[in-house]
């Protein structure tokens, strides 16, 4: 385990380091509400389904449909995104696990839906990008 993070396979510090920048990237566009930003972490051609089971197919895709939601029922929601698990899937491919806990417009801990997603990150020409992933509503025991 890296800095709390389980790393399966032989992958980089340098890479890690790749990867988790595009998790907290996301994370900051989407406390920010801001579609561009959050649209930019993905590769152009990226499959992406929301946590409503909605599927989005490419980064403009996600933008347009990401600004409505934002400044919609999302515009009061605020999260921490935490990689807990790199396992790499090939040389430039690596899958990342990720909890994504309520937070308050500050940072700090609330109340509210937690979240659990699988994003597979590659090495792409402009960067280490989004490929394909899902994000999955957490309930918690009892609810």
């Amino acid at each position: 385990m890296a800095n709390g993070i389980l790393v399966v396979g032989d992958i980089a510090p340098e890479t890690q380091a790749a990867v988790t920048g595009v998790v907290k990237a996301l994370e900051k566009a989407f406390n920010a509400k801001d579609p561009v930003a959050l649209s930019e972490q993905f590769a152009h051609e990226t499959s992406w389904t929301n946590a409503m089971g909605v599927r989005l197919d490419g980064r403009e895709v996600i933008a347009e449909s990401s600004a409505p939601a934002m400044k919609g029922f999302l515009r009061d929601s605020y999260a921490r995104y935490d990689v807990v698990k790199l396992l790499e899937l090939a040389p430039g491919v690596i899958a990342v696990n990720v909890a994504q806990a309520p937070t308050d417009s500050e940072g700090g801990p609330a109340e509210g839906v937690r979240g659990a997603a699988l994003y597979v990150i590659a090495e792409r020409e402009d960067g280490w990008k989004i490929v394909a992933g899902q994000n999955t509503i957490v309930q918690t025991p009892g609810a």
